[in-house]
């Protein structure tokens, strides 16, 4: 099997429109959520979210890619050229003819949807626009970035609610391991802050109405937020006849379903895919330095997910470093996986570990170092991504300093 690498990486979210401006914002601690800003906010319930400010997108796409891209696809677009142009890599010839893009997305163009319904059903039109389908199809921004790109090899979509972007990163990591592509563009996006987007979750009663704050006793629910994390998965041996600059290495990554509850998330099925993980990598549990956590900030899942940890790693736990970046950028559903991935890297590249930031009070059943408000420097040579979605899918992968 080959080695795989991370050689660029891009987002745009609630803390940044760049690597750079993320990650100073996760050392810092920063709060990208706050009040909403959208037509009709003042009819939902919930009126926070980590929302991508000032992103002009009539400056950066002409009109004609206007009427194409969905919000999640120029979000995705972004996010894919800042990740590209750090590789250095083009893409011609039998390299175009190789690599492709794998993204993970659960809401598709959510935007689009609010827009046209509300210009059906509410305003009385007959007609939308002849692109709307191809605008809101789960599988828009891939697409977008394979053309945009020339990126000829495997393209598509994986869609799994919260854990997309991790799915979407395992399938990316296992064509270049296995000598099918030499070169992957994977991640994932998610833009589904919108009237419709929001009403719909607060049907599920998971949204808090004030703060994320995972791990902490007195959570009272997820926050959502939106925007795109991308990165370059390439053989090692590629990059490296190159020169390229390494960000880390991939290791290793296991899945799992836990076959049980929609939406309530199994110990058992976290545990399978954290241990999965730990045995693709050959790695031995104490190996491991940190964890970027699920960590919705819902009563059920950190428990749960801490449960699982402490079962994988048995008193190894108590050594562990276990951070939720969500209560900085909130929760991307899709794309969460892909934007929390930046921590991994900022924790194996730069020894700084992105805090939990909202959290007040220790809760008995979360007892473990969850680095709890401000970053802290620690040398990791380790680190596993968790994502747990509902419909009991889970994904994890593991990362090594280089």
């Amino acid at each position: 099997m080959k080695r795989v690498v991370i050689t660029g990486a891009g987002t745009i979210n609630a803390l940044g429109h760049s690597v750079p401006e993320t990650l100073a914002a996760m050392r810092t601690g920063q709060c990208g959520i706050g009040e909403l800003d959208f037509r009709d906010v003042e009819r939902l319930a919930i009126k926070i979210g980590g929302q991508v400010r000032g992103f002009e997108a009539e400056g950066r796409f002409n009109r004609q890619q206007m009427s194409l891209y969905d919000r999640f696809t120029q979000f995705t677009l972004t996010a894919a050229r800042e990740a590209i142009e750090q590789s250095g890599l083009e893409f011609h010839g039998e390299l175009s003819a190789k690599a492709g893009v794998v993204l993970g997305n659960s809401g598709g163009g959510m935007q689009t949807l609010d827009e046209n319904y509300r210009s059906v059903y509410e305003d009385g039109k007959n007609r939308v626009h002849p692109f709307v389908v191809p605008k809101l199809m789960n599988n828009a921004a891939a697409g977008h970035v394979s053309m945009q790109f020339n990126l000829k090899g495997p393209s598509f979509t994986v869609s799994t609610a919260c854990a997309s972007s991790n799915h979407a990163m395992a399938q990316a990591f296992q064509m270049v391991r296995s000598g099918m592509s030499p070169v992957m563009v994977t991640g994932g996006s998610e833009s589904m802050l919108c009237f419709g987007g929001v009403k719909a979750w607060e049907g599920l009663r998971v949204m808090s109405k004030d703060a994320c704050r995972p791990f902490s006793a007195n959570r009272n629910g997820m926050v959502q937020g939106e925007g795109a994390g991308i990165f370059v998965f390439e053989e090692y041996e590629h990059a490296k006849a190159r020169n390229a600059e390494i960000l880390c290495e991939v290791i290793g990554f296991a899945m799992s379903s836990d076959a049980a509850d929609i939406v309530m998330p199994s110990k058992q099925g976290a545990a399978r895919a954290i241990a999965g993980a730990l045995q693709d990598a050959r790695l031995d549990a104490s190996e491991v330095g940190y964890i970027n956590a699920h960590g919705t900030g819902t009563a059920a899942n950190d428990k749960t997910e801490c449960a699982a940890v402490a079962d994988v790693f048995g008193p190894h736990a108590d050594s562990l470093m276990i951070s939720s970046t969500k209560s900085m950028h909130g929760h991307l559903i899709g794309g969460t996986g892909a934007v929390e991935l930046l921590a991994c890297i900022m924790a194996l590249r730069d020894g700084v570990i992105a805090p939990t930031i909202g959290y007040e009070e220790p809760d008995p059943e979360c007892a473990l170092d969850v680095v709890p408000n401000e970053a802290r420097e620690a040398r990791v040579d380790v680190a596993l991504s968790n994502a747990f979605a509902f419909g009991g899918l889970n994904a994890v992968l593991a990362l090594r300093r280089v």
